[in-house]
C-alpha cells in the first residue's frame, strides 16, 4: 500500500458535512418580493396622495375663482335725520318809514329850521313858506262870509216880518213863502262862505312845513327864496325826506323750493360787510304770499330792531336763514346716488344682492344730500357704486371704515 493510502488508514477518514447557510443568504428570497410589494404599496399611496391634493388643489381653485368672481363692494349707512338747511341770501336794508315831504300850498319859502341828519319829532317845524297870494285870499273869503251872514240876518227878520203880516191877512202866503226860501238861500250861503274861509285857512297852515313822524331828515333841497309849489311824487318839489330807523325792514327774494318753510316768527340772522363778525338779529314778519312769475321767488320781509341806529338804510345785508328739516330724512354722500333712466336710485345690499331703490332728494348740502323717502338708517348703501351696477347681483360686503385686507 502506498505510504499515503497508510496514512490514511491510521487517520480514520471523517465525512464533512456542507456547512450551513447563513440566516440572511435564506431571506434573501423573500426581499426582493417585499421591497416590490412595498414600492407597489408607495407608489400607490403617493399616486393616491396626489391625485387628492390635486382635488383639494382644484376645489381650491374652484373656490377661489368663485370667489374672484364676486365683487365685493363697500357700504355705508345713512346718516339718521339732516341738519338744518343754511340758506344766505341777498338782501337791501330799508327804513321801516321812508317819506318824501311836500308842500301842500304856493309860495316862497321864508325860513328852514332842520339839515340832513338832524333828529325830529313829530310835529317839529322844518320850515316855513311865505304865502302872500293865499293870505289875500283868505281875507277876501272871510269878508265874503260877514256879507253872507248880513244877508242871512236881513232875511230872518224878513221871514219873520211876512208870517206876521200874513196872519193880519196884510201879505200873501206866496209873498211869506218867497222869504223863507230867501232865508234858505243865504243860510246855504252862509255855509259855502264859511267852508272857502275854513278852506284857506288849511291853506294857510301849510305855510308851517311839519314832521309827520318821528326820523331823521336824510335829504333838504329847498334853501331860503325858492319859489314853492304844491305838489306831490309826479309832481312838485320835494323838500325834505325823512325816514325812521329805529327799526329795518329788509325784503329778501326766497327760492320757491324754499318757500313753504317761510313763515312768520322765523328769526334769520343778518351780517353786513362793514361789520365783520358781527350779527344782528332779525325776524321774518310777513311774505308776499304769491310767486313771483318772472323769477320763481317769493318776496319776505324781515324787521330788525335798531336802537342804536348802528344800521343804515340802503345797505347791502346778508341774510341767514336756518331751516329745519324732516325728521324722517336720512343724510348721504352725493357720490353715493346713481342716475339712471329710470330716476335718481341708490344701491343697496340685502342678502348679498344689490337692490336699486328709487330715493327723493330733499336738500343738497353738496358733498351730501338728505334722502326724504326710499331709504332707512338701518340699509347697507353701496359707497360710489359702478354705473354699471345691476340689481340683483352677488356681491360681497366690505364695512367703508374696515381696512383692505392683504393677500
Amino acid at each position: 500500500m502506498p505510504p499515503n493510502d497508510l496514512q490514511e488508514l491510521d487517520h480514520p477518514v471523517v465525512q464533512r458535512s456542507p456547512a450551513p447557510e447563513p440566516a440572511p443568504a435564506r431571506k434573501s428570497r423573500w426581499i426582493g418580493p417585499v421591497v416590490g410589494a412595498g414600492l407597489l404599496v408607495a407608489l400607490g399611496i403617493g399616486i393616491f396622495v396626489g391625485i387628492r391634493d390635486r382635488a383639494v388643489d382644484e376645489q381650491t381653485l374652484a373656490r377661489a375663482t368663485n370667489a374672484a368672481a364676486v365683487p365685493t363692494v363697500e357700504v355705508i349707512h345713512p346718516k339718521p335725520g339732516a341738519p338744518d338747511v343754511k340758506l344766505v341770501l341777498p338782501g337791501n336794508m330799508q327804513a321801516f318809514s321812508d317819506t318824501a315831504i311836500y308842500a301842500r300850498t304856493n309860495g316862497y319859502l321864508k325860513k328852514w329850521y332842520v339839515d340832513i341828519g338832524a333828529h325830529v319829532k313829530r310835529g317839529d317845524l322844518l320850515a316855513e313858506i311865505d304865502t302872500p297870494e293865499v293870505d289875500d285870499q283868505l281875507r277876501q273869503a272871510r269878508a265874503d262870509l260877514n256879507n253872507a251872514k248880513a244877508a242871512l240876518d236881513l232875511a230872518v227878520v224878513t221871514a219873520q216880518r211876512k208870517e206876521k203880516l200874513v196872519q193880519t191877512f196884510v201879505a200873501s202866503v206866496a209873498d211869506r213863502d218867497a222869504a223863507v226860501s230867501a232865508l234858505g238861500v243865504a243860510r246855504a250861503e252862509v255855509q259855502s262862505r264859511q267852508a272857502a274861509v275854513e278852506r284857506l285857512e288849511k291853506m294857510q297852515s301849510f305855510e308851517r312845513v311839519e314832521a309827520p313822524f318821528d326820523g331823521i331828515i336824510t335829504a333838504r333841497t329847498i334853501d331860503v327864496g325858492a319859489l314853492i309849489a304844491a305838489g306831490n311824487a309826479q309832481s312838485g318839489r320835494e323838500l325834505f325826506h325823512l325816514v325812521a330807523i329805529n327799526w329795518l325792514r329788509i325784503y329778501v327774494s326766497v327760492p320757491e323750493t324754499y318757500s313753504p318753510a317761510m313763515r312768520p316768527g322765523l328769526v334769520a340772522d343778518v351780517t353786513l360787510d362793514e361789520y365783520p363778525g358781527q350779527v344782528f338779529k332779525g325776524v321774518l314778519t310777513r311774505t308776499a304770499n304769491a310767486i313771483d312769475q318772472a323769477s320763481h321767488t317769493l318776496l319776505v320781509e324781515v324787521d330788525v330792531p335798531n336802537k342804536d341806529e348802528k344800521l343804515l338804510p340802503g345797505s347791502y345785508v346778508h341774510v341767514q336763514f336756518m331751516l329745519p328739516t324732516s325728521g324722517k330724512s336720512v343724510t348721504l354722500p352725493a357720490n353715493a346716488l346713481l342716475f339712471r333712466k329710470e330716476g335718481l336710485q341708490v344701491a343697496v345690499v340685502r342678502d348679498n344682492k344689490v337692490a336699486l331703490i328709487p330715493a327723493k332728494i330733499g336738500h343738497d348740502y353738496g358733498e351730501s344730500v338728505e334722502i326724504v323717502s326710499g331709504l332707512r338708517p338701518s340699509d347697507e348703501v353701496i359707497a360710489n357704486p359702478a354705473d354699471s351696477l345691476t340689481a340683483g347681483t352677488t356681491v360681497a360686503v366690505k364695512q367703508k371704515d374696515e381696512p383692505a385686507s392683504s393677500k
